[in-house]
């Protein structure tokens, strides 16, 4: 037996040319507080799974990595986003046995996948 374990996902950066926009799109979108200057900190969530986010690895066209955050309502998520400047990727797709998603961009193309609350 080895002393090794599997190491969590500890902390996530979303970088960007405008961050300011960014910034004002995340937190009208998700009720973020989010901080101010260079380095604008964004504190944990509540209601998120425990005992902590999971992932997964799959083929895609080219390297990036996705957050899947959780919302209230998928409709009125989608609608938001596209007012703060995102778009629609897909609209609401049920997971088998799993939640309900969603996948849009922000206003600068990141990839963010809505999960039903």
């Amino acid at each position: 037996m080895t002393d090794e374990w599997a190491r969590p996902v500890v902390h996530w950066e979303i970088q960007a040319r405008d961050p300011a926009l960014i910034r004002e799109f995340y937190a009208a979108m998700f009720n973020w507080e989010i901080g101010t200057g260079r380095v604008m900190s964004i504190p944990p969530g509540v209601g998120g799974p425990e005992p902590g986010p999971a992932g997964h690895i799959l083929p895609s066209d080219g390297p990036r990595v996705v957050l899947y955050i959780q919302v209230r309502q998928l409709r009125e998520s989608l609608e938001r986003a596209v007012a703060l400047g995102g778009t629609v990727l897909r609209e609401p797709f049920d997971i088998p046995g799993g939640p309900t998603l969603a996948g849009i961009t922000d206003p600068e193309g990141n990839q963010v996948v809505l999960v039903q609350q």
